[in-house]
């Protein structure tokens, strides 16, 4: 463990004392989000700053203002320009980064849009990024100075719409704040959209350690109608004019429902305090996505509707992978099998003994058999990330498996909790 410490300082130099920092004495208590395009293919990618907003809310933590986690296959580093110290950071993932791993990837070159937020900065500050290399190191990519004071930081709203309170339990900066987005929701509807949002709150907090924790949440809404009711599907011909332009058939995977349009989602999502945003989407059909630290989704009425918006909740916050092998992804080599994942419910036993490997009784084989007898009980299970072989899961079963269980298992709900106490303290 002490090994894994140094190393851990040795890569990102200054975490260990980068806690003290006094939030006023940096930042303003606004959101300075930067909107960038990140283009490439499987082998490359760059970076090109687009613009750089104002927004009027800061939803994250004054307290935990660098991420020890270093969770995400991207992550950024704030320091301020004159002194040097760091002030915060934050780890992240992308959909462009999972394009990367699909077919089309080896054949052409694409865009994506993409955003960083902090609070906004008091003086001139310089924004690092980082990217994760074939061991899963972070590696320096692109650095951009801030100009705190330059009159070309837009403040002005793009999409003004009222939000509603779902829950609210106190300062935006000491609880985890969810704002909820509609998608497909059209003007009538949106009376159901309120009710959708209440319905998946009292959902969200029936399951532990989400329901111990209750008192940590902030929920809001945000009331913006679409044009048309659901969601794209292209390969049935169906074509809905909605505010965030979802769509099935992401990577032409049926179930995997998300959006490009990156700007518009944080446009909306800029009317409340957030720390995580979820977009709903007003469609019966089964499918969802989430990606770490940009955005959860999932539909509203299909009959597993709860327990999707359960499961991409864990991915967008917790940081949690897959546990399911069985699915027809579009990913090649997600993993691989040379290094650990960073997901802290995933290993390749590369690192294992920074995983779970402390909760597991000595009575427990590891590798663990995918026996039933061994259900409940916290071991090394083989299939997981998308392969039956090389990628193993720390449950027989757990949400994050399987819609048909019933609750997380230990390792994801101690993770859930890790994150919950990070945003909360």
């Amino acid at each position: 463990m002490k090994k894994v410490l140094i190393i851990f300082i040795l890569v990102f130099p200054g975490l260990s004392n980068a806690q003290n920092i006094d939030f006023n004495s940096y930042f303003k208590n606004k959101t300075l989000r930067i909107d960038y395009t990140h283009s490439g293919n499987k082998n490359t990618h760059s970076y090109a700053i687009k613009e750089l907003r104002k927004e009027p809310h800061w939803g994250g933590s004054k307290t935990n203002l660098t991420d020890t986690l270093r969770y995400g296959d991207y992550f950024f580093k704030v320091h301020d320009k004159t002194s040097g110290k760091l002030i915060y950071s934050q780890g992240y993932s992308t959909l462009f980064n999972e394009w990367r791993t699909t077919d089309e990837a080896n054949k052409t070159t694409k865009s994506f849009s993409e955003t960083i937020i902090m609070p906004f900065p008091r003086n001139d500050a310089k924004v690092t990024f980082y990217s994760r290399d074939e061991q899963n190191r972070f590696k320096e990519e692109f650095t951009y100075t801030v100009d705190a004071d330059s009159y070309f930081i837009k403040p002005e709203k793009s999409m003004n719409y009222p939000s509603f309170d779902v829950q609210v339990k106190g300062d935006p900066s000491k609880k985890v704040d969810i704002v909820i987005l509609p998608e497909g929701y059209t003007r009538e509807e949106l009376g159901k959209f309120i009710s959708d949002c209440r319905e998946f709150s009292r959902s969200l907090f029936k399951y532990q350690p989400y329901k111990k924790n209750k008192s940590e949440f902030n929920i809001r809404g945000i009331l913006a109608p679409s044009e048309n009711s659901g969601s794209d599907i292209p390969a049935e011909n169906q074509w809905s004019k909605t505010l965030l332009n979802t769509s099935f058939y992401t990577f032409d995977l049926e179930h995997y429902c998300m959006t490009t349009e990156n700007e518009s989602v944080r446009d909306l999502a800029a009317n409340a305090p957030y720390d995580q945003i979820y977009i709903l989407v007003n469609s019966p059909k089964y499918g969802g996505g989430a990606i770490y630290n940009h955005y959860s989704i999932s539909v509203n009425s299909n009959r597993h509707a709860a327990k999707i918006f359960l499961h991409e909740f864990g991915h967008g916050f917790a940081a949690l992978g897959d546990e399911y092998y069985n699915s027809e992804v579009a990913y090649n080599d997600f993993y691989a099998p040379d290094t650990e994942p960073w997901e802290p419910n995933l290993t390749t036993l590369v690192d294992f003994e920074s995983k779970w490997g402390e909760s597991i009784p000595d009575s427990i084989p590891v590798p663990t058999p995918n026996k039933k007898k061994y259900e409940g009980v916290p071991g090394v299970f083989e299939g997981g990330g998308y392969v039956r072989e090389g990628v193993y899961r720390p449950s027989y079963n757990c949400i994050m498996k399987d819609l048909r269980y019933h609750q997380f298992c230990k390792t994801c709900k101690k993770a859930i909790q890790t994150m919950i106490d990070f945003h909360a303290e």
